[in-house]
C-alpha cells in the first residue's frame, strides 16, 4: 500500500498552517511551523515573493490539506468524492463526514493515538475491538451505534494508557461518548462538520473535482 514516507512537518510549512500531524509536538517550540514559518525547499526562504493564488491554486490547496490532515493520498481521496457525490447531501459535506468517520480517525479523536498516523498504527497492529469484533483496517467506516474499544496486551495497553494521559487536554468530539476507564467509545451518531475543530472550506474540494 502507498504512503508518504518523507518528513511532515514539510507537509505543514508547504500548507503554511499547523496540520497537527505529529501529535502533541505540534504544540511545542520544536513545531516545524513554529522554527520555520516558510515554504520548504531552495525557495522557501527569502527567494521572491509568489504571486496571488488562482481560484485553482487555492481549489488545490485546500484539497492537499485535508488530504494531508486525513493521511490520504489522491486515489482513495477521489474515490471518497464520488461516493459523497453520489450520496444524499451537500456533497462537501459528506465528504468530511466519511473521512471523519475512518476508524484511524476515531481513535485519534479517543487520543489511543498522538496522531492520526499513531492511530493507524494502532488499528493496524489488531488493538481496536469494534462491536465485539477485532478490526484492523484503518479505512473501516463506523456507524452511528458502533462501540470502538481498545484491547491489547500489557506492554501495548500501557503505551495506549500514556498516549491517553498525553492527549487528555484534547477534547472529544461530542458525536463519541468516550468512556476512559474502558478505553472505549460508542458512535452517538454521525459527525457534522461542526465537529471537526478545523477550518475547512470544503466547496473549494468540490469545484476543483467537479471540473
Amino acid at each position: 500500500m502507498a504512503r508518504y514516507i518523507d518528513a511532515v512537518c514539510k507537509l505543514c510549512r508547504r500548507q503554511g498552517e499547523k496540520l497537527f500531524l505529529k501529535g502533541t509536538r505540534c504544540t511545542t517550540e520544536k513545531c516545524g511551523v513554529s522554527k520555520r514559518a516558510y515554504a520548504p525547499g531552495q525557495h522557501g526562504q527569502g527567494g521572491k515573493r509568489r504571486s496571488k493564488l488562482s481560484n485553482y491554486g487555492l481549489q488545490l490547496k485546500e484539497k492537499q490539506k485535508v488530504k494531508r490532515m486525513y493521511g490520504v493520498l489522491e486515489k482513495q481521496f477521489r474515490r471518497y468524492f464520488q461516493v459523497a457525490s453520489k450520496s444524499k447531501g451537500v456533497t462537501g459535506k459528506v465528504l468530511l463526514q466519511l473521512l471523519e468517520r475512518r476508524l484511524d480517525n476515531v481513535v485519534f479523536r479517543m487520543g489511543l493515538g498522538l496522531s492520526r498516523a499513531q492511530a493507524r498504527q494502532v488499528v493496524r497492529h489488531n488493538f481496536i475491538i469494534v462491536n465485539s469484533r477485532r478490526v484492523n483496517i484503518p479505512s473501516f467506516l463506523v456507524s452511528a451505534g458502533d462501540l470502538v474499544q481498545a484491547k491489547a496486551k500489557d506492554k501495548a495497553l500501557a503505551k495506549l494508557k500514556d498516549n491517553l494521559e498525553a492527549a487528555k487536554e484534547r477534547t472529544v468530539p461530542v458525536w463519541l461518548e468516550f468512556k476512559p476507564a474502558e478505553l472505549s467509545a460508542k458512535v452517538l451518531r454521525l459527525p457534522a462538520k461542526e465537529d471537526i475543530g478545523h477550518t475547512i472550506q470544503e466547496q473549494l474540494i468540490v469545484e476543483l473535482y467537479s471540473k
